[in-house]
């Protein structure tokens, strides 16, 4: 985020530019985004295998702690969608290209650092958990944290270098330096946490008291995230910066000191702009000062007011208020109750599929979840007629088409997906929440493909990501396996455990038999972290898994929750799912690990039972079936209708015996089919 190079250039300045803080007692306006990037990158925790949800959601719970403890008052502010402008495209596509480079350097065992895709839903429910307050912008949030500070007096903290260029009365705490693992106690009673504070002041004074007023200027022609001119290069050569460094870091420093340099010469910015435009054609003159001036803006206070928000409940945002999208759905975005996607989708008619740490060399893992966000798109077709002329700039003129940039391959493409008509009742936005109950659970369901009556025996908590499950059975390739599906339901069992474990009513065996298989489950994880090999396929299975779940809820939330949102901190944890694989395919039965706590496996009985019945046939099959089945195909369907029966009845036999919830990996069924490939 930012000025590139900017936070590492004052951080090699720290003794002159930042002063050290004892932080307590106050109020501290958080930059959610950066936050929960960085407790996701410095805290140890495993990004191989989609996100272990429930030790970030304890990392996220530790850190707000330790504000407690020190008496911090958090108000946290979160990015929302794509700014309406779209002045961000061309660093939106970079970022994506360089994710996908890093996951797949990740996905072959490599390094990297890739968000898992449900991290951003984890974070905003701890909040809520936490009761930390917390808001969800329309679009960027950086000038809103800026105004929302210098109204309340208190610092900000994050990791965006654009804090730097923002003239903050108390000043801006970078994260890598705010020290919440490490609070310290004054005179015994008083905790605090030590941290720095970048001074503006102290800055402009080291650049001969530079008018901090110039310093909008210096973050555009440096290049940020809404700027970066080619022709700003004829600048920089003919102005003749200190440009010359072996290394980009090197580079970065040299460009930055020259231009600070060289704007501390000028009283204002309109001098120093027009000294910058006499280096540059003249008939390039007009529009590049008309795109600096529009980025300098990008710096100035806002008008839309977080202390309402925080004090009120009311959020006014003007962009968002022209646009006349319907009320209920402002509120519900910036209670974190709807997606960025939905107001990219919205707004822009295009949403960004953020990739994972799956196979690269198959088809990106969202293509699975396609059908849910042709629904989605369909709901919001006729939010607004004033969304007619921003969305069709970023679209041809086809009335039914939202573009989708994805992954394909290792590289991003953008595809035109045509939203899904609906009935009349469900094509306004503004009445959406005007239907009853009933249909906007029906029209969840029959977008999962799943009949209700299945989820009557799943406990509430469950329901959506067990309906989720039978979608994801329905349109998964034929390399989803038994045990697979078995990892999934058996990570689903975490929440319950935690609740038998917690809940002060239950008899001493019932708690001890969940506090054994919990610390089992617990093993798994450990285990699998300690170096297991990455299996791209089972990878991949998991991320349609996750896409699958994450659009799920995107939907659900829309229709203004008919399931209840289940709790995805103890949901799914990738290396305690990847490790269940591991051991299931080894020897490990599903019964044998559940034999410790028999009300886990009664539980697992209702999700397995619920699953079964929507997956495709070949997944019960032994070890070895699918394929020889695949291999007499032929043969089966010209004169070997009894074997066909055969199969048929050995399948059915591996629901109705002892097995029926995939309890048991039998061998004497493995061995009887190979009898019966070779008669």
């Amino acid at each position: 985020m930012g000025i590139r190079g900017l936070m590492s250039f004052v951080e090699d300045h720290s003794n002159e530019f930042f002063t050290d803080l004892k932080l307590r007692d106050t109020k501290i306006v958080i930059d959610g985004y950066a936050l929960f990037h960085r407790l996701s990158f410095n805290s140890n925790l495993e990004l191989r295998y989609g996100g272990d949800y429930d030790s970030f959601a304890d990392i996220v719970q530790n850190f707000f702690e330790s504000l407690f403890a020190c008496n911090i008052c958090p108000y946290v502010v979160l990015d929302g969608g794509c700014d309406i402008s779209d002045k961000k495209l061309t660093t939106l596509k970079d970022r994506a290209r360089e994710k996908i480079q890093m996951a797949h350097s990740l996905s072959v065992g490599g390094s990297g650092y890739v968000c898992p895709l449900l991290i951003r839903e984890v974070f905003i429910q701890v909040l809520i958990k936490l009761q930390v307050c917390f808001v969800q912008c329309f679009s960027e949030a950086d000038r809103d944290i800026m105004t929302l500070a210098n109204h309340w007096n208190c610092p900000v903290l994050s990791s965006d270098s654009d804090f730097c260029i923002f003239d903050l009365k108390t000043g801006f705490c970078p994260l890598n330096s705010f020290q919440w693992r490490n609070i310290n106690t004054i005179k015994g009673t008083q905790n605090y946490i030590p941290a720095k504070c970048f001074s503006l002041d102290a800055f402009c004074h080291h650049f001969s008291n530079m008018n901090k007023a110039l310093l909008p200027l210096f973050a555009v022609l440096c290049g940020n995230d809404h700027i970066n001119l080619p022709i700003m290069e004829t600048f920089l050569s003919k102005a003749r910066l200190p440009l010359g460094a072996t290394s980009s870091k090197g580079r970065r420093h040299h460009r930055i000191l020259g231009l600070l340099n060289w704007l501390s010469h000028f009283a204002n910015p309109t001098e120093a702009l027009d000294n910058v435009l006499k280096y540059l054609p003249k008939k390039d003159r007009e529009n590049v000062k008309e795109l600096l001036c529009g980025s300098m803006e990008e710096y100035q206070q806002s008008r839309v007011k977080l202390q309402d928000f925080f004090q009120c409940g009311t959020y006014a945002c003007p962009d968002a208020l022209n646009l006349g999208l319907p009320e209920w759905v402002l509120v519900a975005l910036a209670k974190g109750q709807l997606s960025p996607f939905i107001s990219d989708a919205l707004v822009l008619r295009r949403t960004i599929l953020h990739t994972q740490v799956e196979n690269m060399q198959q088809p990106n893992a969202h293509r699975i979840s396609q059908p849910i966000r042709q629904i989605i798109y369909g709901l919001l077709l006729n939010a607004s007629p004033h969304l007619d002329k921003t969305s069709r700039n970023a679209l041809p003129p086809q009335p039914l088409a939202f573009s989708e940039m994805e992954r394909i391959n290792k590289n991003i493409k953008t595809s035109i997906i045509d939203a899904v008509e609906l009935a009349k009742d469900h094509s306004d936005l503004s009445k959406l929440t005007e239907l009853s109950l009933r249909r906007r659970q029906m029209l969840l369901l029959e977008t999962l493909k799943v009949k209700q009556t299945i989820l009557e025996p799943i406990p509430a908590s469950l329901k959506l990501p067990v309906a989720v499950s039978c979608y994801w059975l329905q349109h998964t390739e034929t390399k989803t396996k038994l045990h697979h599906l078995q990892s999934l339901l058996l990570a689903m069992l975490m929440g319950p455990l935690t609740a038998i474990i917690n809940s002060p009513g239950k008899e001493e065996l019932q708690e001890d038999g969940a506090k054994m298989l919990y610390a089992e489950f617990q093993r798994v994880k450990v285990q699998t972290r300690l170096g297991t090999r990455l299996d791209l396929d089972t990878a991949h299975i998991f991320c349609q898994w996750q896409s699958c779940l994450q659009m799920g809820m995107y939907l659900n939330q829309l229709l203004s929750t008919p399931l209840p949102e289940p709790d995805l901190t103890r949901l799914y944890s990738g290396s305690l799912v990847h490790g269940l694989c591991q051991q299931l395919l080894a020897s490990t039965s599903v019964e044998s690990l559940l034999s410790m706590c028999p009300e886990a496996k009664q539980l697992y009985e209702h999700l397995f039972n619920a699953t079964r019945s929507y997956a495709p046939t070949e997944i019960f099959l032994p070890k070895g079936k699918s394929n020889s089945k695949k291999k007499r195909q032929k043969k089966q369907n010209t004169s070997c209708s009894k074997n066909r029966g055969r199969t048929t009845a050995h399948t059915k036999c591996w629901y109705k015996g002892n097995n029926r919830f995939g309890l048991l990996m039998d061998e004497n069924l493995e061995e009887h089919s190979e009898a019966s490939d070779l008669e």
